[in-house]
């Protein structure tokens, strides 16, 4: 056993000397983890388990991201379970959800292109309890954790996971289509942040050697998925906004942007040219 103030001075060196940012913050998140206490139970313990820690530590040291070693990680309010086979969901993704309620719609069909965890699809759900949505992964093991995610959000009645390449196998029409798409340049994937690079997965970062390929699928797709007065909403990568504006006009399309809080266009929101 070691004092609890102790271990987290230990934890916080350590974690600085491998290079992570407010090493303190995350030296509380990953001792209450290892304590199975919350971060103000953490106050109450005079001492703790060095072997419980340990093992984590060793973890984040080698920069795993901190998400995949708690198992979890918070989107627009909600808890997701988050694993290898998925994207870790990302404050910068919210703007997608603002941008739909921000058009005035309500939906009552929608389809995530790329579910990954689930996040985007059930968070919408939860904003639009008349919904009935479809999440769509390449990943037979991110489809099966999507559809666990909506069982623990009490949602497993109103969201159905498949296992595809985009849409190939659907036929039906939504009133929305969502997507958070590889949008990431095939060259630029070494030189991410380790947390990103080493650790998730490649199918859901890298976009081609433009960065565009997803989007060219996902926007011709759209006239066959999208209900007349459908509405697409699809992330951006920085600096994307204009080429994926041009597809999606020569596709008969309008798009208009919405900006993230680090005033990057984020969200690309597509309707029918009339």
């Amino acid at each position: 056993m070691i004092a609890t103030q102790a271990a987290l001075a230990q934890i916080a060196r350590q974690l600085a000397a491998a290079g992570i940012e407010e090493a303190r913050r995350e030296a509380r998140i990953l001792l209450a983890a290892a304590e199975g206490v919350s971060a103000a139970g953490l106050l109450a313990l005079d001492e703790v388990d060095e072997a419980k820690f340990t093992p984590l530590l060793r973890r984040r040291e080698a920069r795993e991201p901190m998400a995949y070693i708690l198992g979890h990680r918070e989107f627009w309010g909600l808890d997701f379970a988050v694993s290898p086979a998925t994207l870790i969901p990302r404050p910068d993704s919210e703007t997608l959800i603002e941008a739909v309620l921000g058009a005035g719609i309500s939906p009552r069909t929608m389809l995530d292109l790329g579910t990954g965890t689930g996040c985007l699809l059930l968070a919408t759900l939860h904003e639009f309890p008349q919904a009935f949505g479809v999440g769509v992964d390449r990943s037979w093991q991110a489809a099966t954790l999507a559809r666990a995610n909506a069982a623990a959000l009490g949602m497993e009645g109103r969201a159905a996971f498949l296992a595809g390449d985009w849409a190939e196998a659907l036929a039906q029409k939504f009133d929305l289509v969502l997507s958070n798409p590889p949008y990431i340049e095939a060259a630029d994937i070494a030189g991410l942040m380790p947390e990103v690079a080493r650790y998730e997965p490649l199918s859901a970062l890298e976009g081609g050697a433009d960065g565009l390929e997803a989007y060219r699928a996902i926007i011709a797709a759209l006239p066959r998925l999208l209900a007349p007065n459908g509405l697409a909403v699809l992330e951006l990568g920085a600096g994307q906004a204009i080429s994926v504006g041009s597809m999606a006009s020569a596709a008969g399309f309008s798009c208009a942007t919405r900006r993230s809080l680090d005033g990057i266009e984020r969200a690309a929101v597509l309707t029918r040219c009339k």
